[in-house]
């Protein structure tokens, strides 16, 4: 089992796209079992060639691409340039197989087209499926609430394409062929290990909270009272520095397992307050909520995001030393949030020197938050692959 990843910061797409394969040929050779590519935006049009182009110099048995905002390449985060990534890599006795999804809504209601008819029944066990998707086409939460309820426990990682503000402008890619709207995928299962690392960036203030009424993504009752008090005393409690990043943005953390005692920051789902109804108190939260479900307010800052990801990636390194890792960061993070270049490829770099890495800046995150598949926003999240363990 060996991975590599390979950037180019070349203005040009076909001298850039020569750069990574001939980096990457250097260290697996011919046909790689997987490859993904990542490619900026800024390259325009010029840019649609590049997946066929990959695939015609590495000539992957399965390879997925899609276009970034920004690109990420080993220990590097290039905002807003020229860039590629190529991740490829070999996985002995591991089925990969590719999969080109649609969406369509339908008389029976929305549906997604697209599956193998070998996927019809039972996944093998130790499945585990990355996703690549157009975000003005392509409802990823629809499709990982069905996969949760349908595959339950089977870990779903990737991101939305970014680059452009509508739709018909992104890409994604399967095996060369580019498409301006849906989502590539691969399902893998054999003899190998996948650790996800999904960071949101919050900390959590005041206390758990439990919904006492509710109607779609309005909350209007937490503990038996008003949310916008709730809210006020909180805020009343907090220090300045603290108030100050409440007034810039608040979030509702949604406890995924409500079996739990105590609550730590990984077992939330964080999501934005959008709004708030003074005459009620009510406040609307960017999910459907119900009553009897446990909820946190949540601040981000670039020093809890900071935190929060290096305490995730240090717990990952116990026990496993992966070989190499795919990451979806937020078009959100980068030095928008952060006073530093490169922050997190720099912080996974940290923790396994020299892993080969790659990934975008996407428009919607995806990974595994208490066991169940979620898109996320100002999130990274990481797929960490290495030998199956025993």
């Amino acid at each position: 089992m060996q991975f590599t990843a390979a950037l180019s910061t070349h203005a040009d797409s076909a001298a850039a796209v020569d750069e990574v394969c001939d980096a990457v040929a250097a260290k697996l050779g011919e046909r790689p079992d997987l490859v993904l590519a990542f490619y900026s935006h800024a390259y325009g049009d010029a840019g649609n060639e590049i997946p066929a182009r990959i695939q015609d110099r590495l000539k992957p048995r399965s390879a997925l691409a899609c276009t970034g905002e920004s690109i990420v390449g080993n220990d590097r985060e290039i905002e807003g340039k020229p860039s590629v990534a190529v991740w490829a890599a070999q996985l002995p006795g591991v089925v990969v197989e590719p999969i080109r999804l649609e969406f369509a809504r339908t008389p029976e209601g929305p549906a997604i087209h697209g599956w193998p008819d070998k996927l019809a029944g039972e996944w093998p066990a130790g499945s585990a499926l990355i996703v690549l998707g157009e975000p003005f086409s392509f409802p990823a939460d629809w499709l990982l609430e069905r996969l949760n309820e349908d595959r339950p426990g089977v870990p779903v990682v990737g991101g939305m394409a970014s680059g452009a503000h509508g739709p018909g402008r992104n890409r994604v890619a399967l095996d060369g062929s580019s498409f301006s709207d849906g989502a590539v995928a691969v399902l893998l299962h054999g003899p190998l290990s996948i650790r996800t690392v999904v960071s949101q960036g919050c900390r959590p203030i005041g206390m758990p909270l439990v919904v006492t009424a509710a109607e779609r993504q309005w909350i209007q009752s937490l503990g038996g009272r008003p949310p916008l008090q709730q809210v006020q005393e909180i805020f009343a409690g907090l220090s300045e520095e603290d108030r100050a990043l409440m007034q810039q943005g608040l979030h509702v953390g949604r406890v995924v397992n409500e079996y739990q005692d105590r609550f730590s920051p990984g077992d939330f789902l964080i999501r934005n307050c959008m709004g708030a109804e003074r005459e009620t108190g009510a406040i609307a939260v960017g999910e459907y909520l119900r009553p009897g479900q446990t909820v946190q307010f949540h601040i981000r800052d670039a020093e809890s995001a900071d935190a929060e990801l290096k305490s995730l990636l240090r717990q990952s390194a116990t026990g496993f030393t992966p070989r190499g890792g795919l990451l979806f960061t937020c078009n959100g993070r980068g030095t928008r949030l952060f006073d530093v270049a490169d922050h997190d490829a720099a912080c996974v770099q940290r923790e396994w020197p020299g892993l080969p890495l790659a990934g975008f800046f996407a428009q919607g995150e995806i990974g595994p938050v208490g066991g169940k598949n979620f898109l996320h926003g100002f999130t990274a999240s990481l797929a960490l692959f290495g030998p199956a363990e025993d």
